[in-house]
C-alpha cells in the first residue's frame, strides 16, 4: 500500500500528508501515482492470457491527470457521457479503445462519438439502437455496437449499485436481444460487434461473473452470424476492494473464472475496472473544526462535507478514518494491523465498554465524524472509536479514490476541493481548489 504511517505520521509514498495539507489546504484529495499504476498493471497482468482491452471506468475518477496516466500505461476507457468522452480526448486517450455505455445517450453525444470513431456503443435498448441507426445513416457511417445484456444475476451489491438484475434500468433482456440480432438486416448502418454486461459494484465473489458469462456464451453460440460476429465480449467491471474487513478476491481469482469462459467464445475480452484501480489509492484529508458533546453523543466536526464525499450519505458506505498524526498504529485491515479484528469487532455501540460520551482506558472516544452540510446524513463515520482529536487535527478518510471527487458537488454553495498526485518524493496539484467566485460563473441576475 502506498499510504503508510512512519513514526506516527501518514505518508503518501514519500510525502507527508500533513505537509500537503499545510501547503494545499483542506479538504484535499491525495492520489498515489505509483499505486494507480501498480493496480492497473496487476489487473492487466492477471488477465494477460486473454490480452484484454482494459477500459478504465471514467465515472469512477475522471481527473485528466489520472486519465492521462492510465492512457500512457495502455488503458482504454469506458464512458457514460459526452463530457466523459471530452475528458478522454483531452487526456490523449485512444477513441478506438473507448466504449460508450449508459441508458440515455443523447443524439449529440452519439454524433460526437461517431465523429471520434469510438470502438463500441454498448446499446441498452431497442429505441437507442434505432436512434444510432438514424444518426449513423445521416452521417454516412456504420456504427459499431455491442448489445448490453441484462443477465438477471444478483451480484449481492448495494441496492443502489446493482445493475444486472431484471428490475434494473440497465441492459436488454435475452428475448429482446435475440430479436435485435434477427432483425439486424433492417439496420444497415449498424454493425454488431459484441456482447456487453455489467453486474454492479463492488462484487466480492467470482460466482456472479461465472453465471453471467455462461449465459452470454450460450447466447453467442446460438446467435453468431455474419451480421452479428460478436468479436468482443465486455464483462464490465465491479471488482471489489478492501474498505473494512471484506474478503476480496484477487485479480487472478477473477481472471481464473473469466478468462477461460472468454476463450470458449472466441471473443476478445474487454474489462472495465474503475474502483479496483483508484479506490485504495487516494485519501481525503480533512481538518477538525470543532468537537461537540450534546449530552448524548460526541461529534467531531470536520471541514469536509458530503458534497466532497457523498458515498457514506448515499450508500451507507464505510470508509476507515484515522488521524494523519497519531502515536497509535491504525488498527485496520488496510494496514494489515494485527489488532484490526479486535478493533472492528468492538466498534458496534454497546460492545465497546465506552460510554457514548466517554473515553475508554485505551484513550479511544466513541465519536461521530460529521461535516458542515445542513443535512443529518452528512456523516462520514457514525459511532466510531477514534483517538481524541482537537480543533486543527488532520484526519484522513481512506479508500476515497473511486466515486470520491468524481461525485463531488457544490451543494450548500461550497467550492469543490483540490486534488494532488504524489510521485515518490514529489507532488503536483492536478486540480486547483474551486473558488467562491467560480460558484457563480455563468449565472445572471434577473
Amino acid at each position: 500500500m502506498n499510504f503508510q504511517y512512519r513514526s506516527g505520521e501518514l505518508f503518501c509514498e514519500n510525502v507527508a500528508a500533513g505537509g500537503l495539507a499545510e501547503k494545499c489546504g483542506t479538504p484535499l484529495y491525495v492520489y498515489s501515482k505509483n499505486g494507480l499504476l501498480a493496480a492497473f498493471h496487476e489487473i492487466r497482468g492477471a488477465f494477460s492470457e486473454a490480452a484484454p482491452i482494459v477500459a478504465f471506468s471514467v465515472k469512477s475518477c475522471s481527473n485528466l491527470a489520472v486519465l492521462s496516466l492510465l492512457r500512457s500505461a495502455g488503458a482504454g476507457f469506458d464512458i457514460v457521457s459526452g463530457g466523459e468522452l471530452h475528458r478522454v480526448v483531452t487526456a490523449g486517450g485512444d477513441s478506438r479503445k473507448t466504449v460508450f455505455s449508459g441508458v440515455g445517450k443523447s443524439d449529440e453525444e452519439i454524433r460526437r462519438a461517431l465523429e471520434t470513431d469510438i470502438l463500441l456503443f454498448n446499446i441498452e435498448s431497442e429505441a437507442e439502437l434505432d436512434s444510432i441507426q438514424a444518426i449513423a445513416a445521416a452521417m454516412g457511417k456504420v456504427a459499431p455496437v455491442a448489445i448490453r445484456i441484462n443477465p438477471d444475476i444478483d451480484a449481492k451489491t448495494h441496492t443502489k449499485t446493482t445493475t444486472g438484475k431484471k428490475e434494473n434500468k440497465f441492459g436488454i433482456d435475452f428475448v429482446s436481444a435475440s430479436r435485435i440480432v434477427r432483425n439486424i438486416a433492417e439496420q444497415p448502418n449498424i454493425r454488431i460487434l459484441g456482447i456487453a454486461m455489467h453486474l454492479g459494484s463492488p462484487i466480492y465473489s467470482v460466482e456472479p461473473y461465472a453465471q453471467a458469462l455462461d449465459k452470454a456464451s450460450d447466447f453467442i453460440r446460438e446467435h453468431r452470424s455474419p451480421r452479428a460476429q460478436f468479436e468482443y465480449l465486455d464483462v464490465g467491471g465491479g471488482f471489489g476492494i478492501l474498505y473494512r474487513d471484506q474478503t476480496v478476491p484477487t485479480f487472478k481469482e477473477y481472471a481464473d473464472v473469466i478468462s477461460p469462459r472468454i476463450r470458449g467464445t472466441g471473443c476478445k475480452l474487454i474489462i472495465e475496472p474503475g474502483r479496483s484501480i483508484t479506490g485504495n489509492n487516494a485519501v481525503l484529508l480533512t481538518r477538525v473544526l470543532y468537537t461537540k458533546d450534546n449530552g448524548t453523543k460526541h461529534f467531531t466536526i470536520v471541514d469536509a462535507g458530503m458534497n466532497d464525499l457523498i458515498r457514506p450519505a448515499m450508500y451507507d458506505a464505510y470508509h476507515f478514518c484515522w488521524p494523519a498524526r497519531s502515536e497509535r498504529t491504525p488498527p485496520s485491515y488496510l494496514f494489515r494491523s494485527p489488532d484490526a479484528k479486535d478493533y472492528f469487532s468492538r466498534e458496534t455501540p454497546g460492545t465497546t465498554g465506552i460510554h457514548e460520551r466517554g473515553v475508554d482506558a485505551d484513550g479511544f472516544r466513541l465519536t461521530n465524524v460529521v461535516g458542515p452540510i445542513c443535512e443529518s446524513s452528512d456523516c462520514f463515520a457514525g459511532n466510531r472509536r477514534l483517538p481524541i482529536m482537537e480543533r486543527g487535527a488532520l484526519l484522513a478518510v481512506f479508500s476515497t479514490g473511486a466515486y470520491g471527487f468524481s461525485m463531488a458537488s457544490c451543494y450548500n454553495s461550497r467550492p469543490r476541493p483540490a486534488e494532488v498526485m504524489v510521485d515518490g518524493s514529489e507532488y503536483r496539484e492536478i486540480r486547483r481548489r474551486e473558488t467562491i467566485e467560480q460558484l457563480t460563473d455563468g449565472e445572471n441576475l434577473f
